[in-house]
């Protein structure tokens, strides 16, 4: 378990102090997919950076295993590094080594035999797809497969902790998916705990059961994904789910408008809105939809206009027994 103790961190640039975390409270348990979201800024690489004290709290404390990782000896934070691993958006592979030699150097910094080391780097690019690779050089390799590799030499010590730092930002949206996929198998095969640090909200309704939404240093909201996103309590996650803003929606006035919310529905709006038409024989025209699947579930909002006011209340009627939905008069923007 790893617990963040009212952690605050401050630089001295010269411009003066800025502060880059301001009294974080966040507790990980062991074997979750734990996300940090927020803009750039916000703290998220400095938060992460303090789970392995690569960066010191100016104030709080970072707790492993109920141990305070700030009085570690130097000697002690070796070990807990090597059980708690990083993995960059830049992949940080040595180019002038092959993809075996990465994935085997820190087996070899540890005192480990080359044959040995070796053998554990191929079953590790098994792992991750990439055996066929061993002797190809990083610069062979896309994108996509370099954080395989990276992620691979990063298994190399048997972490208890994978921490992600932006890992995924600088791939398509095809190959993001497929590391996503590999980290979650990771997960639930190994038992590692995976930290996301990320701006994208896709990556962390992909794969996270858990998120912290930081905002200017400071926790904005937490909880379980589907919670936090499902019902967004503050102005950052609401930023996050509702980018547009339902409170700024602005649409031509029309009469017989309604707002259905989904709140954990188990489809999209397209079949629901379908589904209207096929069984009441009711078109409704969709004037505004903003909806997001979030483990397996819609969220968002679909506004729906419909020719007359009996058509508008037998919709409302139909919806009202469907499952996670709400139904909203709709007032021109309010």
């Amino acid at each position: 378990m790893i617990q963040i103790v009212n952690v605050s961190k401050q630089f001295e640039t010269k411009d003066g102090t800025v502060k880059a975390l301001d009294g974080v409270f966040l507790t990980i348990e062991d074997k979750d997919i734990y996300g940090i979201i927020g803009m750039s800024g916000a703290g998220k690489s400095t938060l992460v950076r303090m789970m392995n004290m690569l960066e010191r709290p100016t104030e709080g404390q970072v707790l492993v295993d109920g141990v305070d990782v700030g009085s570690l000896s130097e000697k002690e934070l070796r070990t807990l590094r090597r059980s708690t691993t990083m993995i960059f958006q830049g992949f940080h592979l040595l180019m002038q080594k092959n993809v075996l030699q990465n994935v085997a150097f820190p087996l070899l910094l540890e005192g480990v035999g080359k044959k040995e080391a070796n053998a554990k780097a191929l079953e590790l690019l098994a792992l991750v797809g990439l055996e066929e690779k061993a002797k190809s050089y990083p610069a062979q390799l896309s994108g996509g497969q370099q954080q395989r590799v990276a992620i691979a030499r990063a298994l190399a010590t048997n972490p208890k902790v994978l921490l992600c730092d932006e890992a995924t930002s600088a791939l398509d949206p095809v190959t993001t998916q497929s590391i996503l996929a590999l980290l979650r198998d990771i997960n639930e095969s190994l038992g590692v705990t995976v930290i996301l640090i990320t701006h994208q909200m896709s990556v962390v309704t992909g794969i996270c059961k858990h998120v912290a939404i930081l905002e200017q240093g400071k926790v904005a909201e937490q909880g379980e994904v589907t919670e936090v996103f499902s019902n967004p309590s503050s102005e950052a996650a609401k930023k996050l789910v509702l980018p547009q803003g339902e409170e700024e929606i602005d649409l031509p006035e029309q009469p017989n408008m309604i707002r259905v919310v989904f709140r954990g529905a188990p489809s999209l709006n397209q079949p629901l809105v379908t589904s209207l038409a096929r069984d009441k024989g009711i078109c409704a025209n969709i004037a505004y939809a903003s909806t997001k699947g979030i483990g397996g579930k819609a969220y968002g909002t679909i506004i729906l206009s419909f020719e007359n006011q009996e058509e508008k209340e037998e919709a409302i009627r139909y919806f009202q027994s469907a499952e996670g939905v709400r139904i909203e008069e709709w007032n021109h923007g309010r």
